[in-house]
């Protein structure tokens, strides 16, 4: 997965690639999938959600350029798969899905993964988690039709930012970088992500923010 994959597709952050290289993440699915497990495919995970092909898991991790002192947040913890390798790769990390009965199947799916460092909830992550707040690192796993305002506010001076931001059917991994009061935007590879739901998400009819 790594060499084919990751490698071949232009991932060169070693630090990242090494994460990618432990994270199991035939932990991460259903039982009958487990054949399909290091395929580049996005896979069911129930509740209308996915686990994140393990390219886009990689393509985000790298432009959040994190480093080993790094708090980060994750928006649509899911099954768990992106938190995990985050928690490879930074101090601390905090994650929130919406749907309470994926962050219970995340927390046992982390836990037989050996994280540790984990902190998990079950809240409208497109609002954040402000108790935690500032973080060097936020990626929302989700499709936002734009960056949520206060989720930037959470971030610390130099943190980054990485979402798919776009409509309902393709986005464009993005990241926004902090600078004092300013934000650098730096638009990436396109992507496909399912959609952000809350109150500054896609929610269920039309966007709110």
């Amino acid at each position: 997965m790594v060499a084919e994959q990751l490698v071949g597709r232009g991932i060169t952050d070693p630090r990242v690639l090494e994460a990618m290289s432990l994270a199991p993440r035939h932990l991460f699915i259903d039982r009958e999938q487990v054949d399909y497990a290091y395929d580049d495919r996005p896979l069911p995970i129930g509740f209308g959600q996915t686990i994140s092909q393990p390219y886009m898991v990689a393509r985000a991790t790298e432009l959040a350029v994190p480093e080993a002192s790094d708090v980060a947040l994750e928006i649509g913890v899911g099954s768990g798969y992106q938190t995990a390798v985050l928690a490879l790769l930074c101090a601390q990390v905090f994650a929130v899905d919406i749907v309470t009965a994926l962050v219970d199947k995340a927390r046992l799916h982390l836990g037989e993964a050996g994280c540790q460092n984990v902190t998990l909830a079950a809240s409208d992550g497109s609002c954040g988690w402000p108790e935690h707040a500032p973080y060097d690192i936020i990626i929302i796993s989700a499709a936002t039709p734009q960056v949520p305002v206060l989720l930037l506010h959470e971030l610390r001076d130099g943190g980054r930012l990485v979402a798919p931001v776009g409509g309902f059917d393709e986005q464009v991994l993005t990241r926004v970088r902090r600078r004092g009061d300013e934000f650098e935007t730096l638009r990436d590879v396109p992507c496909r992500y399912v959609n952000l739901i809350g109150r500054y998400g896609v929610g269920r009819d039309n966007p709110q923010a």
